[in-house]
């Protein structure tokens, strides 16, 4: 029976020949790792996901290691010629039996074309193609390459790929010293990583050792004494690595969703998980590490400090953000984003939603003053008030806070002390409808009820929708959007996203001037003193019901900040025992703001806020520059119209480009966002379609002087490099010894063949 279906295997192979002539190249570039950088350009980490990856060559592995592999996984691999045609046939009669595959009977050479040319199904056409590809891939290279470039691909579980970071993640070795009981233990994991994981399941990992241990001792490839002293042995594993950390983790995260949810990046999820995590991306940030480091000091030492200890007690959250552009400079998430907990990987400053309580009265007194009502408008200051509602509802009832009362008082007198009472007079006039309006305008991105208790905070908010409006009226009433995210390109520098500028005015000088004269008396005299840096500073306490969040937000002519602080996984009052005081926004909120914004500012000179007079505008002279509009994937002529409608001219150039149709704008210059001179030249590349591809020709021997003119005859750049020859590949002086890629591979036109020459 096996004999009829050997003979069957080889007629399918010899037809399957004819199908699959698919020229074998050197395998395609390993996955790179994307690295994320701070607004300075320092490295904040590295991401590579589940692939952990270091080359190294088969004289590097250690022989017992190579055996140990070969023994269990194809025994017969020096022997055959890329199939086994004894395994193939059992494989047939069995998944013919079962009417579907269940065993692969494949070989190394089988396996190392699946994991490197071929997509995971499982089929059997597949298969066939699987086989005849390992026959093509055995008469192109020697066994040596493929096994070495086998035990460098393969999977070992935890993230590690290939032998070398599989050596060093569970024995911390390299692979060229590992014994025969590791080796074992590293060859059982390859059927089955997550079965036999020598850190979940130790037993089975054992078994599975021993199980390589007793084959190698079966096929005589060790002696029966060492296999027996193997088996005694203990597997001898590390510790499981404690999880990779980095500054910024929540701040980290959102730039990963950013790609992660961004169809830019890739048409499916999968696509784009493999651009963040295998594509080599560099992504630049507005990160300030040093600004970073101190607002989560400041959080950590003022919960400290207050008696905050371990992971019940309330827990803060701050974003500081440059208000003129909008830039993410900090962002505390929570305690520790590498906590071990899926807890800790919630981000509170970005995720979590809490009322914002008092602190979200200066959007109020912002519609109010775009409505025309003056900060000389005077209200009624009862401790309680009792507000008629529409339609027969119940009545509204107002209270301050602790029920303290006065007599009538001014809008600025109002916010300064935060008199609820009054503000809830003034939303009825202007109406809660104006009041989220003027939040939405100014950033607040959460959704928002226009409820009248909506001047009370009670519309759950983040930190990052506090931080964001706060900033606009910093910016004397221009908004941009927060910004995590700069640039993103790939490691040849080619720009795969660059953020636009988003600036835009949302509320006029004029009362976003007057919202600052008067937040700044909330800090000097009011609630909010304790935020006080020794520099001019505008700002707002919050306090929810019941002590449950308290909030600062506030503000200098440089820098913006906001922050939460409140139980994480509930809302608990933050009041005697649960809490050694009754928190409120102007405690432990503004002692936070004020150490982490006192800090970041230490080196930066003092700035005054803008005055309240605004020049009459009435006339406006001609622009002096507009700003450029972004016309990224737009079509040649819906990019001229929106470039001609802001008053700028447009000049084309032609550019293959894979990322955007024929026709469509691949890039623009100046950038979305610059300011340019009325009636100036944008000039934009308008995509050809897909770059030709072209074949990469043999230069190995040939002068430079020759591989440079090949190169470029064949549509090619040609990236020299001086070096040495590596042991066992001899060359000339003058000569190229090595390229990458290979001779065969498929490029696009215009892209590198990397050389090396001797000098």
């Amino acid at each position: 029976m096996l004999r009829r279906l050997a003979l069957v295997a080889v007629a399918a192979l010899a037809s399957g020949a004819c199908a699959y002539q698919v020229e074998v190249t050197a395998p395609p570039v390993a996955a790179t790792s994307t690295k994320v950088f701070a607004a300075d350009g320092a490295l904040i980490t590295t991401l590579h996901a589940e692939q952990d990856r270091e080359e190294v060559a088969l004289a590097d592995i250690a022989p017992v290691l190579q055996q140990a592999v070969v023994a269990i996984e194809d025994a017969r691999f020096f022997n055959h010629k890329g199939v086994d045609l004894r395994a193939l046939a059992r494989a047939l009669q069995r998944n013919a039996t079962a009417g579907r595959v269940t065993e692969g009977g494949s070989t190394i050479t089988q396996q190392y074309v699946k994991n490197v040319l071929l997509d995971p199904s499982q089929n059997l056409d597949r298969k066939l193609k699987e086989a005849v590809l390992a026959l093509q891939l055995e008469r192109k290279y020697t066994k040596e390459t493929i096994l070495e470039r086998y035990l460098n691909r393969i999977y070992f579980g935890n993230g590690a790929y290939g032998v070398q970071a599989a050596s060093q993640l569970y024995f911390a070795k390299q692979a060229s010293e590992l014994a025969l009981a590791e080796s074992a233990l590293l060859a059982g994991l390859i059927a089955a990583p997550e079965r036999y994981d020598p850190f979940d399941h130790p037993e089975a990992a054992r078994a599975r050792r021993d199980v390589v241990l007793a084959r190698m001792g079966e096929l005589e490839v060790t002696p029966e004494a060492e296999v027996a002293t193997a088996i005694a042995s203990p597997l001898g594993v590390t510790a499981r690595p404690a999880a990779e950390r980095y500054p910024a983790g929540h701040f980290v995260e959102r730039v990963k969703r950013f790609v992660l949810d961004h169809p830019r990046f890739g048409a499916t999820p999968a696509a784009r998980r493999r651009a963040l995590f295998e594509g080599g991306l560099r992504i630049h940030t507005t990160l300030d590490l040093d600004v970073q480091a101190k607002a989560e000091e400041a959080v950590t030492s003022v919960l400290t400090a207050g008696g905050v200890t371990g992971n019940d007690g309330p827990a803060g959250a701050m974003v500081i953000i440059d208000p003129a552009r909008g830039y993410v400079r900090a962002l505390v998430g929570g305690r520790d984003f590498f906590g071990g907990t899926a807890e800790a990987k919630f981000d509170l400053a970005t995720q979590g939603k809490r009322q914002s309580g008092s602190s979200f009265k200066p959007f109020v007194l912002a519609a109010a003053l775009d409505r025309g009502i003056a900060l000389e408008k005077v209200l009624e200051a009862p401790g309680s008030l009792s507000v008629p509602m529409p339609d027969g509802q119940p009545a509204w009832v107002v209270e301050n806070y602790e029920g303290s009362g006065g007599p009538p008082t001014n809008l600025t007198e109002a916010t300064v002390a935060s008199v609820n009472t009054v503000y809830a007079q003034l939303v009825m006039e202007i109406g809660p409808q104006a009041a989220v309006d003027m939040a939405r305008a100014l950033g607040v991105r959460s959704d928002l009820k226009p409820y009248p208790s909506a001047v009370l905070g009670t519309n759950e908010v983040t930190v990052l929708d506090m931080a964001s409006a706060y900033g606009t009226l910093a910016a004397d009433g221009m908004h941009a959007d927060p910004v995590l995210i700069t640039e993103i390109s790939r490691a040849d520098g080619s720009v795969l996203y660059r953020r636009p500028s988003t600036r835009k005015r949302v509320v006029s000088p004029e009362v976003a001037r007057q919202v600052t004269s008067v937040l700044t008396e909330v800090v000097t005299r009011g609630t909010g003193v304790r935020a006080q840096i020794g520099r001019p500073v505008a700002g707002k306490t919050g306090t929810a019901q019941q002590w449950r969040d308290a909030w600062f937000a506030g503000y200098t002519p440089d820098l913006v900040g906001a922050v939460w602080v409140g139980f994480p996984d509930r809302l608990r009052s933050m009041t005697p025992p649960a809490t050694p005081i009754n928190v409120t926004g102007g405690s432990w909120p503004a002692e936070i703001w004020n150490r982490a914004m006192g800090a970041a500012l230490a080196e930066v000179p003092p700035n005054l806020f803008p005055p309240l007079e605004v020049a009459d505008t009435t006339v406006e002279p001609p622009p002096s520059s507009v700003a450029v509009p972004e016309v990224d994937g737009l079509s040649e002529a819906e990019a001229k119209a929106r470039l001609e409608t802001a008053g700028l001219a447009m000049a084309t150039e032609p550019r293959a480009s894979r990322d955007r149709p024929a026709g469509a704008v691949v890039e623009q210059n100046p950038d979305a966002g610059a300011l340019a001179a009325p009636g100036s030249t944008v000039t934009v590349s308008v995509s050809t379609g897909p770059p030709r591809t072209v074949p990469v020709p043999a230069v190995l021997g040939r002068s430079v002087d020759e591989v440079v003119r090949i190169l470029e005859e064949a549509g090619l750049v040609a990236e020299v490099v001086v070096a040495e020859p590596e042991s066992g590949q001899g060359a000339r002086p003058g000569r190229v010894w090595k390229q990458e890629p290979g001779a065969g591979a498929n490029l696009d036109e215009g892209q590198p063949v990397r050389v090396f020459a001797r000098r």
